[in-house]
């Protein structure tokens, strides 16, 4: 079965979006933020209910692939085997604290992939060895799974209803 993710917004905005690029620099306003931040919420869906979860992470430097692991004997990786359509939130407010109109946030959304072996693995798992050191008994567990996510779309949030949508 083949889901595709589409943002719920109406044709008028998609028109306006793809007729007028986002600002040049927001590409880099998103690629700092992603360095900054070292977890984000991992939002999943199973029996007609969300649910999100804490995550360590790691990208690519072209911001089109997120790696993460998770045990086998939890939750996420069980909705993750039945629904890959995952949203993964990102945002600024820890940094912000004295003036939330300057908190950016992002929601990226794209499909949760288990990489089980290859030089993907090899790369994911070295990518987030070198962002989070101390997981690295965590990832060489055998119990440890490790997926990547193939992102479609970023939303970029400022000023609680500023919207700019980016797709890398």
């Amino acid at each position: 079965m083949n889901i595709v993710d589409e943002p719920l917004f109406d044709a008028e905005f998609e028109k306006k979006e793809i007729q007028n690029p986002p600002n040049p620099d927001l590409a880099e306003r998103i690629q700092k933020l992603v360095k900054r931040q070292a977890f984000c919420i991992l939002c999943t869906q199973g029996q007609n209910q969300p649910y999100g979860s804490l995550i360590a992470y790691a990208f690519t430097a072209d911001l089109k692939h997120f790696f993460f692991t998770t045990s086998v004997a939890t939750r996420k990786f069980k909705l993750l085997s039945e629904c890959p359509q995952v949203a993964l939130v990102i945002d600024s407010r820890s940094q912000q604290q004295e003036d939330l109109s300057r908190v950016e946030a992002l929601t990226i959304t794209g499909t949760a992939l288990q990489i089980q072996s290859g030089t993907d693995h090899e790369f994911g798992l070295k990518l987030l060895k070198s962002r989070h050191p101390y997981l690295a008994d965590f990832l060489a567990s055998p119990t440890t799974a490790l997926f990547r996510v193939d992102v479609l779309r970023y939303l970029h949030v400022t000023r609680f209803q500023e919207v700019s949508y980016w797709v890398p």
